[in-house]
């Protein structure tokens, strides 16, 4: 698998079951697993040792080509709650095979953004908004590496007693609003971007920033960077 050396631990498989409540249509049937986590990973004992003392950990996650029903495959989608100083934790994303779709919307509904991502590109998803990630080919794999601090539990209820996120993306390149929310603003087009100038905030690959403890920060600590953060979902 690109951007991995060595054996990899037995995923975390999420499964056609676990996944209908999210779907645009629940009945779809599907055999086979729709995609494949492997968390806490690292390639070398003191990478594991630093990315605990730190609060991190470092993930991959494998999302076959699929068609649910005329739904691209996608991941469940949450939200991340908010931290000591009450900011929500952020996370960050690398496409390293394939491409990705990713689809943020904030906790108030007012903002929906889509990201289009190809690999070598980073995503960083801020602090308030939850996040799906799709996998639009029609015959490749998508493979993303992602960085988040251990220090909480995702938040998937929203996204299930909704049926997903606020728009379904279909094979016919439309994004449908999914009805079980109120209005909902259109979707905004971005480019992956980690901020600009004294702005930025990491540059791939991921798995390079591990022992950077200046570059992570962010992920445990985001009231320090609500400047860059501010830049990451402007046009």
């Amino acid at each position: 698998m690109l951007g991995w050396d060595g054996e990899l631990p037995p995923p975390a498989v999420r499964t056609m079951e676990e996944m209908r409540p999210v779907l645009a249509d629940p009945s779809c049937t599907c055999g086979d697993p729709l995609y494949f986590m492997y968390r806490d990973l690292a390639k070398s004992d003191a990478d594991w040792r630093w990315l605990h003392v730190h609060h991190l950990r470092y993930d991959l996650t494998v999302i076959p080509s699929r068609d649910l029903c005329g739904e691209w495959v996608k991941t469940k989608g949450h939200y991340h709650p908010e931290n000591k100083a009450g900011v929500g934790y952020p996370e960050i994303y690398e496409v390293l095979e394939g491409e990705a779709h990713y689809i943020l919307q904030s906790k108030d509904l007012t903002d929906v953004v889509m990201i289009p991502a190809k690999a070598g590109d980073v995503v960083i998803i801020p602090p308030g908004y939850g996040h799906i990630s799709i996998n639009p080919s029609p015959d490749k794999t998508l493979v993303m590496a992602n960085l988040v601090s251990t220090a909480f539990e995702s938040e998937y209820g929203e996204y299930e007693s909704r049926h997903g996120a606020a728009y379904y993306e279909y094979i016919s390149e439309e994004l449908r609003k999914n009805p079980r929310y109120p209005a909902l603003p259109p979707v905004r087009t971005l480019r992956p971007k980690s901020g600009n100038g004294d702005h930025r905030i990491a540059k791939g690959p991921l798995y390079n920033l591990i022992g950077d403890a200046d570059a992570l920060a962010f992920l445990n600590y985001p009231e320090k960077y609500l400047a860059v953060f501010s830049v990451l979902l402007k046009n």
